[in-house]
């Protein structure tokens, strides 16, 4: 029983039992036909490039640009190793030590900043790469920011990470794009296991999500980095489809043969399941309170900019609980 299982059970939700049984100028699309290649001089250089979202960038890249033109920048040199058995150069830094962010940059680089992990740190972590950028003269700064709803919405983790990050980058000086990225799909279809023995938990009433994959996601940062038409823009990006917590668990029931529920909560008690699960309390309460933007509306997105900037339609929310169930 995993640590989730056992705040569950604290809870009293009982497993299912199985039945027979799918900042700056504001957003605008501008991609052309034949996309403007950056200059072949400037190298495209990924931070947080072994995280979920970062190697998935660095492979979109790879399919839009020579492997001597990417940069992945990572703590961990071992963890790299896949990525530089590519020909990607890696270089090793670390967003809490501004000294090893010296030399990550080049001169008319143009960057990606994938936002930061630690609690409470990542505002500050961030600052220490928007100074090392700035400081080098990259030619543009990409960001992967929360829906601006979220932002705007007195949320805790957005509010103390997100804003003064976008904040700091336009007032840097740099030309920037700031990819406001919804919620991932994965962020849900990885407690499968969980769902199939407890149900669906949350305290998000009807409200709905609009999100999209992790791959969705890089493949528009990709987009951005390796062509022109984005300078000191705006993203708002969601899936083309938003989806309830009782419409994924319908999806989820259709697709495992198992009648699973979803059960609405108190933030406050989807809180204490998440603090039973490990989750220090106050990081945990955050987490509980991004289902209060769902119930708003915050993250239902609809701009219809993601699918835009991809070429293609975002990824169905049945289509991610299929790859899931598969493993």
């Amino acid at each position: 029983m995993g640590l989730l299982d056992h705040a569950f059970a604290a809870l009293g939700v009982r497993q299912n039992a199985a039945t027979p049984g799918s900042p700056g100028q504001r957003s605008g699309v501008r991609v052309t036909t034949a996309p403007a290649i950056l200059e072949k001089s400037m190298s495209i250089v990924v931070t947080a490039a072994t995280g979920q979202l970062g190697r998935l960038v660095v492979d979109e890249l790879l399919t839009r640009a020579a492997a001597d033109r990417v940069v992945a920048v990572a703590r961990n040199e071992r963890k790299a190793a896949r990525i530089a058995a590519k020909g990607v150069e890696v270089r090793i830094a670390d967003y809490g030590k501004p000294e090893t962010l010296k030399n990550v940059f080049g001169v008319c680089d143009v960057a990606l900043l994938i936002s930061g992990t630690e609690f409470g740190q990542r505002t500050a972590q961030h600052r220490n790469v928007i100074d090392a950028a700035k400081a080098t003269g990259v030619a543009r700064l990409t960001y992967t920011s929360v829906l601006g709803g979220l932002i705007e919405g007195g949320y805790k983790e957005a509010a103390e990470q997100h804003k003064p990050t976008e904040q700091a980058i336009v007032e840097s000086g740099l030309t920037y794009t700031l990819l406001r990225n919804g919620w991932y799909t994965e962020n849900y279809t990885a407690q499968i296991p969980g769902q199939l023995k407890h149900g669906v938990v949350g305290a998000a009433g009807e409200g709905k999500i609009g999100s999209a994959t992790r791959a969705d996601f890089a493949a528009a940062a990709a987009v951005v980095l390796t062509s022109g038409g984005h300078e000191n823009k705006i993203y708002e990006l969601s899936g083309d489809s938003a989806w309830s917590f009782a419409e994924y668990a319908a999806e989820l029931s259709l697709q495992s043969g198992t009648e699973i529920a979803y059960r609405d909560v108190p933030v406050e008690t989807l809180a204490a399941v998440f603090s039973r699960a490990g989750i220090p309390a106050e990081q945990a309460y955050n987490y509980a309170e991004i289902d209060l933007g769902i119930k708003r509306g915050l993250l239902q997105g609809g701009s219809g900019e993601l699918s835009r900037l991809i070429g293609r339609p975002t990824t169905p929310l049945a289509e991610t609980i299929s790859a899931a169930l598969k493993g």
